[in-house]
């Protein structure tokens, strides 16, 4: 998890490279990702036992990958299209907070006042950071395209939260290498038709050799890896332990912008950090279900 979420951190500040010149749209390198993502787990398929699939378990992996890949993925490359890498990364930290909700309400997880006083905490971090990247605009035009990439970066937080939560289970039935193959592969089809005109019309000979480097790490690190790892963390931590180590994007992603120049940490991004920060943290240490149930017996 923790190299997992360090990968995407440094995605944050990559992605704005490679979509820096115009060249390549945030819709082209979601493709792109899940494409390669694609090729890379069918190959490694080849080299593992293989797996049969129901027919009902299908239909699962085809809405599994709606909410992790499709709808995650898509937001976000276009959330960070039109925000900055910091905010992006900053925003992201928030996924735990949706786990808890959305655990509370599909799973029956207990809310306690830690766990509302962190759900508060974070998302008024979060409206800060949206609100404060309006008023750090040079134009409301731009500060109004500024507002829409924090939301869709939000949003694709909550649709990996819900991910985590409505298939919590699912994901022991299976090898992670068949999971992600067929999840990757109907997150392809769904997404092809969207971007293949963008995909031929493209002037790949543009784009530069840094550009390049920055897609190939996007494509094998921040995504084949990391989603085989963040399987692995699902499979053996418990949600709120997981979600924790969200804190490493915005660290990862701050410093690497901060030192390219890509971008700047000013007062209000702070203040958003630490609210975020303490509103997760407090939500890791509230007791879960099956812990006051076990103190409950003890009593």
């Amino acid at each position: 998890m923790l190299t997992a979420n360090a990968s995407w951190g440094l995605m944050s500040p990559l992605a704005k490279i490679v979509m820096a010149g115009g060249i390549v749209t945030p819709l082209i390198l979601s493709d792109l990702r899940i494409f390669g993502a694609m090729v890379l787990f069918w190959i490694t398929s080849f080299f593992t036992k293989p797996e049969h699939v129901s027919h009902r378990d299908h239909l699962k992996l085809f809405a599994a990958s709606l909410l992790a890949i499709i709808f995650n993925q898509g937001c976000f490359i276009f959330g960070v299209g039109l925000s900055s890498p910091a905010d992006a990364s900053i925003i992201t930290t928030s996924m735990p907070l949706w786990a808890m909700v959305l655990a509370a309400f599909f799973l029956k997880e207990p809310i306690t006042g830690k766990k509302v006083l962190g759900i508060a905490l974070g998302a008024g971090g979060a409206l800060l950071l949206i609100i404060g990247s309006s008023q750090s605009q040079t134009s409301a035009e731009e500060g109004q395209y500024h507002i829409w990439g924090d939301l869709l970066v939000l949003l694709a937080q909550l649709s990996y939260a819900s991910y985590i939560v409505l298939f919590k289970n699912f994901v022991n039935k299976y090898s992670l290498v068949t999971l992600m193959k067929w999840m990757f592969t109907y997150a392809f089809i769904c997404a092809l038709p969207f971007s293949y005109n963008g995909i031929v019309q493209t002037n790949w000979a543009l784009l530069g050799s840094h550009a390049w480097e920055a897609v190939a790490f996007i494509v094998g690190f921040a995504t084949y890896i990391s989603y085989m790892l963040i399987i692995v963390g699902q499979k053996n931590l418990r949600p709120t332990v997981a979600g924790m180590y969200n804190y490493v994007q915005p660290i990862v992603a701050c410093i690497v912008t901060v030192c390219l120049g890509m971008d700047s940490f000013n007062l209000t991004k702070v203040i958003a950090v630490i609210m975020i920060f303490g509103g997760v943290y407090l939500v890791t240490i509230s007791r879960s279900k099956a812990e006051m149930i076990e103190a409950g017996k003890e009593v």
